[in-house]
């Protein structure tokens, strides 16, 4: 049987093994150290384009996507470019239900602007987030930089189009800057490496 003595030894050795492996723990979640060991690089790719984009939307945005945490610059771009293509498919979506909704009976101008930001989502930025993003992760810079002009339209033009219809606009507020958030995102990470 152990002394009182042994016992208040293991104690002390248990208790300081416990905060230790506490501050590590702490020290990995606060410093952008994963348990691994390995650097989380999403800090360090907003860091780079902070002067284009809010750093902590960045943060939040690229790291709820698994692997980021342990990709490189380029594969925060795919990332980035997949976000906003989605983002400008979910704000396709709204503006094509609002939209259907203005049509019934609501207001015709109304109707009309929600039907081209639909247009200018789903015909225009989204198709050239995509093949900007192929282009991308195959490194054909000069491709994929020549589909810039297009890919952040969506977001301006859909909220320059509601203009007369501050309704729609506020409803379309959201979508419309998450979209230009994120596009803004890809684009200065493109213009990054290329």
């Amino acid at each position: 049987m152990p002394t009182r003595k042994q016992a208040m030894g293991r104690r002390i050795t248990t208790t300081t093994l416990l905060a230790v492996a506490a501050s590590a723990l702490c020290f990995s979640s606060c410093c952008g150290v994963d348990v691994n060991g390995a650097a989380d690089t999403v800090a360090g790719s907003c860091d780079a384009i902070r002067d284009f984009v809010d750093v902590a939307f960045c943060a939040s945005r690229l790291g709820s996507v698994p692997g980021a945490a342990s990709a490189d610059l380029h594969g925060h771009l795919l990332m980035a470019a997949d976000l906003a293509a989605a983002s400008g498919v979910s704000a396709r979506d709204a503006a094509a239900g609002m939209a259907r909704r203005e049509g019934d009976g609501g207001h015709p101008a109304a109707r009309d602007a929600l039907e081209a930001c639909g247009i200018l989502y789903g015909a225009a930025s989204v198709p050239a987030l995509r093949l900007m993003r192929g282009y991308a992760a195959a490194r054909a810079w000069g491709a994929a930089r020549a589909l810039l002009p297009l890919t952040g339209q969506a977001g301006i033009g859909c909220d320059a189009a509601l203009t007369g219809s501050a309704p729609a606009k506020a409803r379309m507020a959201a979508a419309n800057r998450e979209f230009d958030q994120l596009s803004t995102m890809a684009t200065a990470l493109l213009n990054k490496l290329a």
